[in-house]
């Protein structure tokens, strides 16, 4: 089966999206879908003993519960298509079915429905949305899909306990802002208070708080709800001041784990904190600062450092770990430091529209508002929630490969920072643009970086890791090649890009720049020198077979032997015309 967290879920979207746009599904479709097996957004049902209405309201209500999806009835668990029976008299009307769905689920479902012909028998098959709330069927019953044991997919009962996960996800509850009422304002620590103000007088955060009492800045971060009791913390409050003690009795969920880990995959050091979250983010920061080295290269007179993990995208990793982790889930927030690379895992998949594909460009989506909110204003987040942009920037601006998100699943975000002996020259690169005046953007670095380790992409691949698509990924190759930092070769529509002569220099590479752009141009001309010896003529249309060139690229390349003197062309152009070597 197809690994679902990497390629199956993108997959699948598109195929929802196709289905949707034509409002039926087909049977192309039908079988990469059956092809794909099954996963939480696809569900096989068997009809041979008769599927019931009952389990399919409960499918439907589930898949609408969790991220949408299509039940396929009349295909085995193994993907073998057996055949659906007719629902109504001798045939299935799909828009009678989709009525009956309609009307045995609250809220409503709406739900597309088709009858799809295949060798195997007609397939019905049920496409389901997400829902914007929980669901439930009309009997009451409230399910949701998940993955079970050994990976296999299945629908079980959707808890109340888990709901609350769900609704915060949906935006419908900001967890961070709820009271808690067994709390009181003196279960907020003095010290935390003081450090809350040197946290934002370091960071330059909203500086009109320094001159408030502690009881006016948890007002003003709305960390604290008026009662007639008086001023009762919220969740956010009771994370960022509490004392430890009472967020352990009040928060259980709250806990962070730093690791390292060996080559073996042993746990050498394992420090577990509860405490307020400022508090843990310097515990976090010291441990990483004491191992990060460093190397440096002289620019001038200066020193330029250039560390094992850039710090600041080691530190927006971390704050968006805490930020945005599921604080109604009983899970931690680990951060792992293995042999070549961080590992940092906060509990919570990503909320509904945003997926590995992509996380640089969706808007921010916090999960606990409340939380972000006083983030912001403290200065532990920047004010227009881009961190993700910083964690990329910080790993591509000293020659090491992208952040790696392809870990996450419905369970929890999963980053990969890529760390160990870093470019120099690269860095030295970046550095010097930042110098003169003329930065270089988040999608020159990427493309770039990109073209440092790959040699060679093209327009389709650099809209794809820049997350902007194939026209966008095409302009910022173009305006790299002409800032004369990458060359690109062939027709506009079959266009490769790799980094310049001049790049490769600069990287202390120059014998990359003749295997990436000059080797196949000579090779080229060999293979057409060799074939002529052997037909002692040769063709355009032998040249394109040959090479694997176009027309015009097959056109140019017998001029070019022809100049040199190699070959000698003959016949009537520009029909007739071959090749012969020149005795």
């Amino acid at each position: 089966m197809t690994d679902w967290n990497r390629t199956g879920r993108g997959l699948w979207r598109r195929t929802l999206t196709h289905a949707r746009d034509f409002g039926l599904m087909d049977a192309e479709t039908l079988q990469q879908l059956i092809d794909w097996g099954e996963s939480p957004e696809t569900e096989f049902k068997s009809d041979r003993g008769k599927f019931s209405d009952k389990d399919m309201y409960e499918e439907v209500v589930a898949m609408a519960n969790t991220n949408g999806g299509f039940l396929l009835i009349g295909v085995e668990d193994d993907g073998t298509v057996t055949g659906a029976q007719p629902r109504h008299g001798r045939t299935t009307d799909p828009l009678r079915l989709q009525s009956a769905i309609f009307n045995n689920t609250v809220p409503n479902v709406n739900t597309r429905a088709s009858v799809v012909p295949h060798t195997g028998g007609d397939v019905i098959v049920i496409e389901v949305d997400p829902y914007p709330e929980i669901c439930a069927t009309a009997a009451g019953r409230c399910m949701r899909r998940t993955t079970g044991p050994g990976g296999k997919p299945q629908t079980v009962p959707f808890y109340p306990r888990d709901q609350r996960s769900r609704r915060i996800d949906l935006g419908l509850m900001d967890f961070s802002a709820q009271q808690l009422k067994a709390a009181s304002f003196s279960d907020l620590d003095p010290i935390e208070f003081e450090r809350a103000r040197q946290t934002i007088s370091r960071l330059k955060g909203d500086k009109a708080l320094l001159e408030l009492s502690d009881e006016d800045l948890v007002k003003a971060l709305r960390l604290v709800e008026s009662t007639n009791d008086g001023l009762i913390p919220n969740v956010a409050g009771l994370l960022l001041l509490g004392k430890e003690e009472r967020l352990r009795q009040l928060i259980p969920t709250h806990q962070v784990f730093f690791q390292v880990m060996d080559s073996q995959g042993s746990v050498k050091v394992n420090d577990v904190f509860c405490g307020p979250v400022v508090s843990i983010l310097g515990e976090l920061q010291s441990r990483f600062s004491a191992r990060n080295e460093e190397r440096e290269f002289m620019m001038g007179f200066i020193r330029v450092p250039v560390p094992d993990y850039s710090p600041e995208g080691y530190r927006e990793a971390v704050n968006n770990a805490l930020l945005h982790r599921d604080y109604a889930v009983l899970d931690s927030v680990y951060v792992q430091w293995q042999p070549d690379h961080f590992l940092i895992t906060n509990p919570g998949g990503f909320l509904p529209g945003i997926t590995v594909e992509n996380i640089l460009v969706h808007e921010p989506k916090p999960r606990n508002p409340r939380l972000a909110e006083a983030f912001r204003r403290m200065g532990l987040v920047e004010q227009t929630g881009r961190g993700v942009d910083r964690i990329y920037r910080g790993q591509v601006r000293y020659g090491r490969p992208l952040p790696d998100y392809s870990r996450s699943d419905s369970t929890g975000v999963r980053v990969v920072l890529r760390g160990g002996t870093a470019s120099l020259e690269f860095a030295a690169f970046v550095y010097e643009q930042e110098e003169s005046g003329n930065p270089l953007s988040l999608d020159d670095l990427i493309v770039l970086n990109t073209l440092f380790f790959e040699r060679r992409i093209d327009s389709a691949f650099a809209g794809k890791i820049i997350q902007k698509g194939t026209n966008e990924g095409r302009a910022v190759l173009e305006r790299l090649v002409e800032k004369g930092f990458i060359e690109a070769k062939g027709e506009k529509r079959g266009r490769v890009y790799h980094l310049s002569a001049h790049l490769y220099r600069r990287f202390g590479d120059s014998a990359g720049y003749v295997r990436t752009h000059g080797i196949s141009a000579l090779r080229h001309e060999a293979l057409v020198l060799e074939f002529v010896e052997a037909h002692r003529e040769v063709t355009r249309k032998d040249v394109m077979e040959l090479c694997g060139l176009s027309e015009s690229q097959s056109g140019r390349l017998l001029k070019k032997l022809a100049d040199k003197g190699l070959l000698v062309r003959k016949g009537s152009p520009p029909r007739w015309t071959f090749y012969v070597k020149n005795h």
